[in-house]
This record gives structure tokens, C-alpha cells and sequence, in this order.
């Protein structure tokens, strides 16, 4: 097993297969003119599954795939049909534009769930956020998701004054549709500009939902990220992911490998430890992995104070978020 020093045991490992996107949007990707990583520096698909195996023989249970977009990458459906034959739980989070034609390779690959990027119902405003007008290309994909009875979670990143508007429409989304559209507050991350203002909290979002809908909390698993809730007479069900107001650390689980074969324990953590390096030089990864771990802060990568209005963004250390994977 894989545990750091106040005895969490990791055992869910996130995968990012590359920076790359076919999305701008605002919040994940800095407005500067980006540079993708070249192809040389990310993992190949050897290393990919090597590297997976590694983490599975040492007690990984679940693994996620995620980008940048994961399905632009040329050689995704090799990427997916190997991590399938793994014994673990196959998951995937996408911004949805290319599930109709790899819908075969995730149904082959045993994936049952899968996480789509949505942040508004509005075709407009989704061009507005992503720059990209393929709004109704990504509703008919998850509609698609569904009729293949594979589960779908819709993760809206709730920003004030942007698309904290919107709360009650994704609520109402999930009226006659099994979703379960996940809220998810704004979080600080390098270049995306953020400030507390911005910041559309749970208990906001909670207020907004009441106002219009009977709620009633879900108890969630050990691990959970999101706070769960349900609708009464409703087919799906919403959750919040609090990261800035009621975080989660104390059962955190979760490991991140970047695309350029980087290693993170933390989404907010300041360090990362190279296994590509490493792994291309035949050299032993797992103390590496279980140092990496080890030496996991207890809370938000040390970086962060509890009251997020005190937070100042510009003194994080941290990728953008499209470098180290949703």
C-alpha cells in the first residue's frame, strides 16, 4: 500500500495523457499564449501502462484518465484498451466532443462512468467559456452516454456572476435524466486569474438550490469528493465538491501523474517528483512514488489557509490547471 504520514492510504491514481485540448477555456488554461508540452516530454503509451501497473501492484484500485482532453491523444483508444485489461475501476473525465466515436473503445475498456466538463446549458455562453461551438455536439454525447446505460456525472464549475445562474437549470436537468451533475467551486490556479469574488461557495450553492427544490443529503463512501444530495421524484441527483470552503484532505486518496510523467500527491502541492526520468532510465520508481507520497501535507498542499477570502492566488505555487489533469 501507498500511504503518506498521517496513515492515508492511496490507492486512486489520476492520469493525465496530455495538456492538449481542443477547448480554451478561461479557468483551466492560462489567457497567455500556451505552449503545448511537446511530444517527446509526455509519456508514451509504454510508459503510460507501465507506470499503471506499477501503482496497481502496489495497491491502486481506481484509476481516472484525464487531460488536458485525454481523447484528442492519437494513440487514446490503445491508452484506454490497455488500462482495461488492469484489475481496477476505469474511469474517465472528458469535455465530451469525442464520445460518439470512441464510445466502442470506452464500452470495450469496461469503463461504466464517465465525468463531462459542462459549465453552462446555454450554447451561447458555452462558446463564450470554451471558445468552441460544439454545445449541442457535447448534450447529444452525453445523451449517447447514457442510452449505453454508461453513468454520467456533468462537473459545472460554479463562478459568480458567470454561471451561478444557471444552478437551478442543471438542477432541473436532472428531473427526468439519471445524472448526477456535480457543482464544483472555483479554485486558484496558475493563471487563471482567480479571486475570492469569484467564488460561488456550498452553502451559496446549497441556498440557490432551496429556493426552488426539496433537498435531502446522500451519505457518501469514505472517499468521496463531493458532498451528495438528492432531489425527492427527481432521476438523477447533484453533488458540491467544496474544495475551498470544506475540504476534504482528512480522507484524501488520490495521486496525480501528469501528462510529462510527473507525480503530484496533491492537486495543490508545490512539488512534484519525476518518474518519467526515472522510468526511462531503468531505474526503480516506487520509493520514489512511496517518498513522493510520503511526504504529503495534511491539508490543500500547505499552500492554502481555510478562510479563502484570505487566500492570495498570486503566491501559490502550482501548475495550470491543464498541465497537472482534472
Amino acid at each position: 500500500m501507498i500511504t503518506d504520514s498521517f496513515g492515508r492510504v492511496h490507492n486512486y491514481l489520476r492520469i493525465s495523457l496530455t495538456d492538449n485540448c481542443n477547448f480554451r477555456c478561461f479557468y483551466c488554461m492560462p489567457e497567455e499564449e500556451y505552449d503545448f508540452t511537446p511530444a517527446s516530454r509526455l509519456m508514451q503509451t509504454d510508459e503510460i501502462i507501465k507506470l499503471a501497473e506499477i501503482f496497481v501492484a502496489n495497491g491502486v484500485k481506481k484509476i481516472r484518465l484525464t487531460g488536458g482532453e485525454p481523447l484528442v491523444r492519437k494513440d487514446a483508444a490503445q491508452i484506454i484498451a490497455a488500462m482495461g485489461k488492469l484489475p481496477v475501476e476505469l474511469v474517465m473525465t472528458t469535455n465530451g466532443t469525442r464520445i460518439a466515436e470512441m464510445l466502442p473503445v470506452l464500452k470495450a475498456a469496461g469503463i461504466k462512468t464517465v465525468n463531462i466538463s459542462l459549465d453552462t446549458l446555454q450554447p451561447e455562453k458555452f462558446f463564450m467559456i470554451t471558445r468552441r461551438d460544439v454545445f449541442h455536439q457535447v448534450r447529444s454525447n452525453i445523451e449517447l452516454l447514457l442510452q449505453h446505460k454508461i453513468k454520467v456525472k456533468v462537473n459545472m464549475v460554479v463562478m459568480k456572476g458567470l454561471n451561478d445562474n444557471e444552478i437551478n437549470d442543471f438542477i432541473g436537468w436532472t428531473k427526468f435524466n439519471p445524472i448526477q451533475v456535480r457543482f464544483i467551486e472555483f479554485m486558484p490556479f496558475s493563471g487563471n486569474k482567480w479571486t475570492s469574488n469569484q467564488m460561488f461557495s456550498l452553502d451559496e450553492i446549497l441556498t440557490v438550490i432551496e429556493q426552488d427544490f426539496s433537498v435531502l443529503p446522500v451519505k457518501g463512501d469514505a472517499h468521496d469528493t463531493a458532498k451528495s444530495f438528492m432531489i425527492p421524484g427527481h432521476e438523477g441527483s447533484f453533488a458540491v465538491i467544496s474544495t475551498m470552503t470544506h475540504p476534504f484532505c482528512s480522507s484524501c486518496n488520490r495521486m496525480r501523474l501528469t501528462a510529462d510523467g510527473k507525480l503530484k500527491n496533491c492537486l495543490f502541492s508545490d512539488n512534484e517528483t519525476d518518474l518519467l526520468t526515472a522510468l526511462r532510465k531503468n531505474e526503480d520508481v516506487i520509493p520514489l512514488i512511496q517518498s513522493a507520497i510520503w511526504s504529503k501535507k495534511e491539508a490543500l498542499g500547505g499552500q492554502m489557509v481555510s478562510d479563502f477570502k484570505k487566500i492570495d492566488a498570486t503566491t501559490i505555487q502550482n501548475r495550470s490547471m491543464i498541465t497537472i489533469g482534472g
